[in-house]
């Protein structure tokens, strides 16, 4: 019954008059059209929270969803790129993994084990490395459940390092979940200072890490405007973690350490199983061996300069 429902409401819509003006504008305009609708109603949105809950929360959204989308703004250099070689993609992903090595140690296992402390004293610890654990047992079940080879098929040759990209993006986007919990938890206590700082702070590490998961995705034949899209929508759980946050700080705060926990075990699995080996697959390459060494010093004085 309520298929039937939807499926009318959508033709009635569909065949409106404007919908059909819509569909006749040429596509670049669609794509303003949509954008300008979607700002339009998020500053609705924000206005009536603002109005009618509290300026406090209505802040604490709008930081949230500006950090998540500051990855697809660093994802947007892969719109200038061309063809790669293979030690090109290598260098690549190797700076991919430094700078997701950084952002583990200092941005998920640093802080989780902090806020652990504060909800279980002096067990912060074991805590964080009880989530790490059941991370990595994520990702393992995700790449032996997972069906690659119906998704990826039309790439060929190319799937083993497809998969081991898109287990990259997953982890990725599992740590971008608890970083919009812990800014939805900051504003969501009323500090607004400690958000905002938070808040601006993940959008800078957010930057770098859009750009990890955009070029090496270009680099294996994705699309470059798919590739920066991609990127952002890891960024955008970002958004749902601060709502969480935000409206449950008291309920969600215990499990912030254990979220941390959770990323950053999925992170170092995938870094060290499938990301840096596929690094090193035709041979040993210096090359990819210092890319993690510069991505991990940059992501490193990012996350110490404004963390």
């Amino acid at each position: 019954m309520a298929a039937t429902v939807f499926k009318q409401l959508g033709e009635r819509i569909g065949t409106s008059p404007l919908a059909q003006r819509y569909r006749a504008l040429p596509p670049l305009m669609q794509r303003l059209v949509a954008v300008a609708s979607a700002v339009m109603s998020l500053t609705l949105v924000l206005a009536l929270v603002y109005i009618y809950a509290s300026p406090v929360i209505a802040a604490g959204i709008l930081a949230s969803i500006l950090a998540g989308l500051a990855t697809g703004a660093g994802a947007l250099p892969a719109l200038f790129v061309r063809d790669f070689s293979h030690r090109t993609l290598c260098i690549m992903l190797g700076g991919a993994a430094g700078v997701m090595l950084a952002a583990t140690a200092f941005s998920l296992i640093v802080p989780g084990i902090q806020y652990g402390n504060q909800v279980w004293p002096g067990k912060g610890i074991f805590a964080v490395a009880l989530g790490m654990m059941a991370g990595a047992l994520f990702l393992e079940a995700a790449d032996r459940l997972l069906p690659y080879e119906r998704f990826l098929a039309e790439k060929g040759e190319l799937i083993g390092s497809l998969r081991k990209i898109w287990l990259f993006i997953v982890a990725i986007t599992l740590h971008n979940f608890p970083e919009g919990m812990a800014v939805g938890v900051s504003f969501g206590g009323g500090d607004w200072h400690n958000g905002a700082t938070l808040a601006i702070a993940v959008s800078l590490q957010n930057i770098p890490e859009g750009l990890a998961v955009a070029m090496p995705l270009v680099g294996m034949g994705y699309d470059r405007r798919q590739a920066v899209l991609i990127a952002t929508l890891t960024g955008l759980v970002e958004p749902l973690g601060g709502v969480l946050g935000l409206g449950m700080v008291s309920a969600f705060f215990p499990l912030l350490p254990l979220g941390m926990a959770f990323a950053a075990g999925a992170m170092l699995f995938v870094i060290s199983d499938d990301i840096i080996p596929e690094t090193q697959s035709r041979g040993k390459m210096r090359a990819a061996t210092f890319a993690v060494m510069v991505g991990f010093i940059v992501m490193m004085i990012l996350d110490n300069l404004f963390g």
